[in-house]
């Protein structure tokens, strides 16, 4: 299938908390029972203060519980779709490898075999630079670059799949566009 499940040894790691403890304070608040949002909610009220970035891992901890109930298979976004990412790093600014990102796609009429539903995308902010696509098979591609020291770090994060074998396809693709975007 090609996508991993949460890990939770690292929730435990970056929370200072043991996945049992998290699993067993969620199952005695019946979580279970409740929506992504209340586990979010609810694991954030529990999460410890000296965490950096609780939003993110309470998000972390309710997809994770999601998983060990099985109500979400791994790489499954919320509204039942799934989702994958590739990525690579190369020696470029961020203005610079939005440019080669956008040379190598251009001029391509095919991309996994699906079409372009519109024209492509790109937009930045101080920090980021972004390439977003929508295909005729309903999924999204969405490339993230942002700097990882005097590098960028390109991801490519794949959205709206119908199933985790289309993830897998399409991760197959962007990694052989990122190896010839390394070259």
């Amino acid at each position: 299938m090609g996508i991993k499940s949460s890990n939770t040894s690292a929730i435990a790691n970056a929370t200072s908390v043991p996945w049992p403890t998290w699993s067993t304070q969620l199952d005695e608040a019946k979580a279970g029972e409740m929506t992504h949002k209340e586990i979010a909610e609810l694991a954030y009220s529990l999460m410890p203060q000296a965490v950096e970035n609780p939003g993110w891992w309470a998000q972390s901890v309710a997809v994770a519980y999601e998983q060990q109930i099985g109500r979400r298979l791994p790489g499954q976004a919320q509204d039942g779709t799934f989702q994958g990412s590739v990525s690579t790093t190369v020696a470029a600014d961020l203005d610079t490898a939005l440019a080669r990102w956008e040379e190598q796609v251009d001029g391509m009429d095919v991309f996994n075999g699906q079409t372009l539903a519109e024209p492509a995308r790109s937009s930045g902010s101080e920090r980021w630079r972004y390439w977003r696509a929508s295909f005729s098979d309903g999924t999204k591609a969405q490339v993230d670059i942002g700097l990882k020291g005097d590098k960028s770090s390109v991801a490519i994060n794949i959205t709206k799949a119908e199933t985790p074998d289309q993830v897998s396809e399409w991760k197959s693709f962007w990694r052989q566009i990122l190896a010839e975007f390394k070259q």
